[in-house]
């Protein structure tokens, strides 16, 4: 039986004055699911994540979290309905702590939860908590990412958002992340997972989208992830 849709778009389309980034897209996250979208620069990955978002309004659709429907709402409102993004490139405040940036997760919360606001984030990654009054500039890549994820999970959000997380990272740091994805979806967290990493994207997520020129082409699920040939085929579909 399939899991009940956390996030679900229907009809999505985004333009950008009159060029169409995003069009008709339809699909649906479940529950606790990981859901990937991967395809070819400039298809309509990080737009999607943005129009889920309120950043960027979607010109005709349907986007709803939870059977709310999402479209026309600010950003604000949409963050405490439960949705957070963890943006391209992070963008932590390299002159705050670790502890002040993960403040700002925190105006996203929905309720007052009992024990230590920062928990979500210093079980995920332990350093955190050990960096918590270091500035944020002096981290590592890896750290700086782990931070704005644990910057989002603060919040508790239903939804996470991810765009790019593995960009720019040493593979070392592209394992700790990946890993960390399984371990915020075992506690119930819905992912969608924008990344350039495909086979990964693949084996990890419940299934994966391919967007190609704003529009879903080809869905794959974990069995593919060692097809190369059939991922790059779906890269190169027109």
């Amino acid at each position: 039986m399939p899991e009940a849709a956390a996030l679900e778009l229907d009809g999505v389309e985004v333009r950008y004055g009159s060029v169409s980034a995003v069009r008709d897209l339809t699909l649906r996250v479940g529950k606790g699911e990981i859901v990937g979208l991967i395809g070819p620069n400039g298809a309509g990955k990080s737009t999607t994540l943005n129009a889920i978002m309120g950043l960027q309004p979607a010109h005709r659709g349907e986007i709803k979290l939870n059977g709310q429907a999402l479209r026309r709402r600010s950003v604000e409102s949409i963050a405490r309905a439960g949705i957070a993004l963890v943006p391209e490139g992070r963008r932590i405040f390299g002159d705050f702590t670790v502890e002040e940036n993960l403040r700002l997760g925190l105006a996203a919360r929905r309720r007052t939860y009992i024990g230590d606001p920062f928990g979500p984030a210093f079980e995920l990654f332990p350093i955190l908590s050990e960096f918590r009054g270091r500035q944020a500039g002096a981290l590592s890549g890896g750290q700086q990412q782990q931070l704005a994820i644990g910057r989002a999970l603060v919040s508790r959000p239903d939804l996470l958002l991810l765009d790019e997380p593995s960009l720019g990272l040493a593979p070392l740091a592209v394992d700790g992340i990946f890993k960390a994805f399984t371990e915020i979806r075992e506690v119930g967290t819905t992912i969608l997972l924008v990344e350039q990493r495909a086979q990964r994207t693949v084996a990890l997520a419940n299934r994966t989208h391919v967007l190609v020129g704003g529009e879903l082409r080809m869905t794959l699920g974990p069995a593919d992830a060692d097809d190369t040939e059939k991922i790059i085929a779906a890269y190169l579909a027109s």
